[in-house]
């Protein structure tokens, strides 16, 4: 199965990293306040949206996703900011795609 890290703006303009199997499905959750299994999405993005995707990549297996999310996550806003400006631009995903 093939794993993704994504990095997420919210509405308050701070970048949230998570992993995901799918990550416009997982985009829809984070703003429905949804998570697998009917719980509910990530406690910080259900009190800050995503507004857009700033960054994805993809892994073969779910733990080399989970050592980059966790790699990501160490660094300060400004390197995530240039890990952002060193991929292809991302298609805003919208609202006619999650429907």
């Amino acid at each position: 199965m093939t794993y993704f890290v994504y990095m997420l703006e919210t509405q308050r303009g701070t970048i949230y990293t998570g992993i995901t199997t799918d990550v416009q499905r997982r985009y829809k959750e984070h703003l429905e306040g949804l998570h697998k299994k009917g719980a509910k999405g990530a406690k910080y993005t259900n009190a800050n949206k995503p507004v857009k995707l700033l960054y994805k990549k993809e892994y073969e297996t779910k733990s080399e996703a989970l050592k980059e999310e966790y790699r990501i996550k160490q660094l300060t806003r400004g390197q995530k900011l240039l890990m952002t400006k060193d991929t292809d631009p991302l298609p805003k995903i919208t609202q006619e795609q999650l429907s």
